[in-house]
């Protein structure tokens, strides 16, 4: 929940850091398009001023040829009462009357001037003849309009984004709920399966007066194994007190459940283990028979044929104690490796969809370890390591 939340967050700041990156990008190139509109606007002033100044001078053709034609920003020149005397770039219908157009352009001058401040052109920089009036051209306009544009396209990614991380969220949360029930019902059905089996056997043995003592036993096995299921869903959401197991021993307790019950199945199976027999690891033994039992009913899945092997090799790497689950099944397409961790993702029609995904959760989150996918060939076997701390 708190990635999430985390995601979410990154995913705000990111956009206001991309919006505020463009707005000042943006800025700087508008700022830089004015500095040169008003430097030639300065320039266009002081060649009238020059002309103005310099009688006789056959300059005209130059400044209305090479000055003027290349002002892209519309210019106003009025005199020195400020009535219009020429203008550029601006849009006006020629077939209004000279008084209309003298309107239309005294209104632009209004607006000119509450954005730049007018250039003078005087004589002998005494008497003042003119005034240049100018304004930003139609691409700073658009320039300015674009951060906006963009803003709101990123906006709108922004929230598509959010919005299906939001649903994707809660898909996952739905997976969880369907996965914990099936779980629940496949956790449950192993030894309630079970008690029904030895029931019948019990009842066999006491019509034939044998001894029932055996049978018994392994119901108060099975009774044990729904008092632990209790359990391991009761730690779930709360802190799992860790301590130092030895390593063999549960999973071999594990083992000498699993043996009893797998000839029902139909199966021929043999579960071994080997390796470092003495390694120890700081665990909490509840959550990690968990562990080791959805690896093992996920290795006995996987076995199509009647025949199978499953095997567990336990090694010490340094500060390091590693667990690995190999088989004999049908084999994972390595693509996939990261997809089978995931809530409600399953590839069988009889899945619970939840089983690894936990077992991630039990051992990265409550343990501090590792598990992941190391191998797997179809048709040849798949191998899960367990990675935890001595």
């Amino acid at each position: 929940m708190l990635k999430a939340v985390n995601i979410k967050r990154f995913l705000i700041l990111l956009a206001l850091a991309i919006a505020l990156g463009i707005l000042y990008y943006t800025n700087v190139i508008v700022k830089n398009l004015e500095m040169r509109e008003k430097q030639i606007a300065n320039l266009y002033a002081k060649s009238i001023e020059y002309i103005v100044n310099s009688p006789g001078t056959s300059e005209f053709t130059f400044i209305f040829d090479q000055i003027i034609l290349a002002i892209d920003f519309p210019v106003i020149v009025t005199d020195r009462e400020r009535n219009p005397l020429f203008y550029r770039n601006i849009e006006i219908d020629t077939t209004l009357s000279k008084k209309q157009r003298e309107k239309i352009l005294r209104r632009e001058i209004e607006k000119m001037e509450k954005t730049f401040e007018p250039i003078k052109i005087a004589y002998q920089d005494t008497l003042i003849l003119n005034y240049v009036f100018y304004g930003n051209s139609k691409l700073v306009e658009q320039l300015k309009i674009l951060p906006y544009i963009i803003l709101i396209v990123a906006g709108i990614f922004v929230l598509i984004g959010y919005l299906s991380f939001s649903y994707i969220k809660k898909t996952e949360q739905s997976n969880i709920w369907v996965g914990l029930a099936r779980e629940t019902a496949h956790q449950l059905g192993t030894p309630l399966s079970s008690l029904y089996g030895w029931l019948e056997i019990l009842r066999t043995k006491i019509d034939n007066g044998e001894d029932v003592s055996n049978v018994i036993h392994e119901i108060e096995n099975d009774l044990n194994k729904l008092n632990k299921i209790t359990q391991r869903f009761s730690k779930i959401g709360s802190k799992a007190e860790l301590v130092e197991e030895k390593i063999s021993d549960v999973i071999n307790s594990v083992i000498r459940y699993f043996e009893k019950r797998i000839p029902h199945s139909g199966k021929k199976i043999m579960i071994s283990i080997k390796g470092d027999m003495d390694a120890k690891a700081f665990i909490n033994r509840e959550l990690f028979e968990w562990v080791i039992e959805n690896l093992l009913k996920n290795s006995l899945d996987a076995i199509e044929n009647s025949e199978g092997k499953i095997e567990f090799k336990i090694q010490e790497k340094g500060k390091l104690v590693i667990i690995d689950v190999s088989d004999t099944g049908r084999g994972i397409n390595m693509k996939y490796r990261k997809d089978i961790f995931r809530p409600g993702y399953t590839t069988k029609k009889r899945g619970w969809g939840l089983g690894l995904s936990l077992s991630k959760r039990i051992i990265e989150i409550y343990h501090g370890g590792k598990l992941f996918l190391k191998e797997s060939k179809i048709g040849k076997g798949s191998t899960f390591r367990i990675v935890l701390k001595k």
